[in-house]
């Protein structure tokens, strides 16, 4: 059982829905209303197989390399990044840690296997199954637990005419909404909604800089021990581009995902990672194609970014402790940050591949799920370095294309214009873009032209590991508008006997310069609607994808990952 959850079950809690923080003075709530008991949403064999869908993998590494300096830094780091945790378990619902303690004191018969996918989703809702409820019949409210659970969209847009003012702090990514005493909405900077857990992290933070000798790393600390308690982040983002050395963390709030409203608020996690030197210098050399990666777009010139920094660091490492967003669920192989613009266009971004996470999941789930997907001649072509490469040119190409734009005379980002949808547009566009700069690599020679239809498939057959994520979740809608694209492309057919797939490698290389194109423009024009009518037309599964899907029983979904608190 997580440390985060025991620490949950002794925090003060919330009588009920969303909790104020504790310091804050909450509104008084109207007289309580006697309620039925709970009821489960899903049977022991439902939750047996949810339970199923995910590979416990025990994570322990040999950091028997580590100096006792670093040691001593990297537990702090852990206790760090489990107050993330807190955070986080708050941010998809406030009512989250009551709600567990109300499991936990009950007497159902499947009660230890209710907490241990309440641990594992973070919340009541199958993650891998559009967020349905698998505890009690509260349906997960589309922006979380960062607006007010009646508040709707056209309510939060009529305040913003009505207040003009209000814009920044409304649409910040580092402000809960909330109601004031009126029952109008206002908005409460991160650093003070969440400064029960927000002050130790900082202290946690300071103390490992005060331990640790490596300079850049004793810089971002110092820094993001501030930015906690200030919620402005920009100084410790620079500093963290520069980090260097043995230890390389990721933490604060930086993912807008789970804020399905809008896509505006960022949900606090760590990655608390050792580096591989070897592997980081030999994918180093990638970074310097950036430019010309960005200049081989096929598309105009003016949809082509050159405005952002191609410094781009590539960090090959170990994870050893996660927190908050980076816990539950599907697990990341792979990050890209920061998602500042101001800093990617100063610095670059830098990208973290977590090689021994990524190995799990081609072990576990990406190699067997080949035979389920391809035909017989073409299963045995899959290649775990290909999984890698997707993975690090996915990183690299989110740093390429449209960032800041212009519309309408006036200077925005991708991200503010397409809103909700900007999240599985983006990952959709790094993994299609990824796969054309690996092809681009190839015939600049930098990787074997001979196994492009090697890549080609493990490429492919990627997107049903995502596909299998759900389609409302970006990464899994991402893969999803990918597949009808190239269907519509003529890029595969389906083999009528066994209802797999034999891949056309010349149409499948065409669609992903295509499609390639398509997200590009897209994106570079900012255009909502445009963004909406393309997702609703292409990410969606037809037939032939669902049946491959449930074939897939046999094999996991993803892993749940075992990590040490201490080493």
């Amino acid at each position: 059982m997580r440390k985060l959850i025991l620490a949950a079950l002794l925090a003060p809690l919330a009588a009920c829905g969303r909790q104020e923080p504790p310091s804050e003075p909450a509104p008084q709530p109207a007289a309580p209303v006697e309620e039925p008991a709970r009821t489960h949403a899903a049977t022991r064999s439902h939750l047996e197989e949810m339970r199923a869908q995910f590979a416990v993998v025990d994570m322990s590494s040999d950091l028997s390399f580590l100096t006792s300096e670093e040691a001593r830094v990297v537990n702090l780091l852990n206790e760090a990044g489990s107050l993330m945790s807190e955070i986080y378990l708050r941010q998809v619902d406030g009512g989250n840690p009551a709600l567990r303690a109300e499991i936990a004191a009950g007497d159902q018969p499947d009660k230890e296997l209710l907490l241990n996918l309440f641990d594992l989703h973070f919340g009541p809702w199958d993650t891998l199954d559009h967020d349905k409820p698998f505890y009690g019949d509260q349906e997960k409210p589309a922006g979380a637990a960062f607006y007010p659970a009646d508040m709707t969209k056209e309510e939060f847009d009529a305040h913003i005419a009505a207040h003009p003012e209000d814009k920044d702090a409304f649409v910040s990514g580092y402000t809960v909404i909330r109601r004031d005493e009126t029952g109008a909405l206002t908005a409460i900077p991160y650093h003070i909604y969440y400064r029960e857990w927000l002050e130790p992290a900082a202290a946690l933070l300071r103390q490992a800089a005060e331990i640790t000798t490596n300079e850049s790393l004793k810089k971002f600390l110092t820094l993001r021990a501030d930015s906690f308690l200030s919620d402005d982040y920009y100084e410790s983002e620079m500093a963290w581009m520069d980090l260097d050395g043995t230890i390389e963390v990721a933490i604060g709030p930086y993912e807008v995902y789970t804020d399905g409203l809008f896509g505006y608020k960022t949900a606090y996690e760590a990655f608390v990672t050792v580096k591989d030197p070897e592997e980081s210098a030999a994918l180093a050399k990638y970074k310097k194609y950036l430019r010309d990666m960005e200049n081989n777009l096929p598309v105009p010139d003016e949809y082509k970014n050159f405005r952002r920094g191609f410094e781009s660091p590539i960090a090959v490492v170990t994870q050893v402790h996660g927190g908050g967003d980076n816990v539950p669920g599907v697990q990341t192989i792979a990050f890209n940050l920061p998602n500042d613009e101001r800093v990617r266009e100063a610095k670059g971004a830098k990208k973290v591949l977590l090689n021994n996470v990524m190995a799990a999941k081609f072990d576990r789930i990406l190699q067997p799920m080949a035979e389920h997907v391809l035909v017989a001649d073409q299963a045995g072509m899959l290649v775990r370095k290909y999984m890698g490469a997707e993975t690090l040119f996915h990183e690299l190409s989110h740093s390429l294309g449209p960032g800041v734009i212009e519309k309408n005379g006036v200077e925005t980002t991708v991200n503010a214009e397409l809103k909700e949808l900007y999240s599985a547009v983006e990952e959709g566009k790094a993994d299609v873009m990824g796969a054309y700069n690996i092809l681009f690599m190839m015939e600049k020679g930098e990787l074997p032209i001979a196994e492009k239809d090697s890549f080609l498939a493990t490429y492919f057959v990627g997107l049903f590991r995502a596909m299998r994520f759900g389609i409302n979740e970006a990464h899994g809608r991402g893969a999803a508008y990918q597949y009808s694209f190239f269907k519509e492309r003529g890029a595969f057919s389906v083999d009528e006997e066994t209802g797999k797939y034999r891949l056309d490698f010349v149409k499948l290389e065409e669609a992903v310069s295509a499609l390639t194109a398509e997200i590009v423009f897209l994106q570079g024009d900012g255009d909502y609607s445009r963004a909406a009518a393309f997702l609703g037309k292409y990410a969606t599964l037809d037939d032939a994808a669902k049946g491959i899907i449930d074939s897939l029983g046999d094999i996991p979904v993803d892993i749940q990952p075992v990590y040490k608190d201490r080493i």
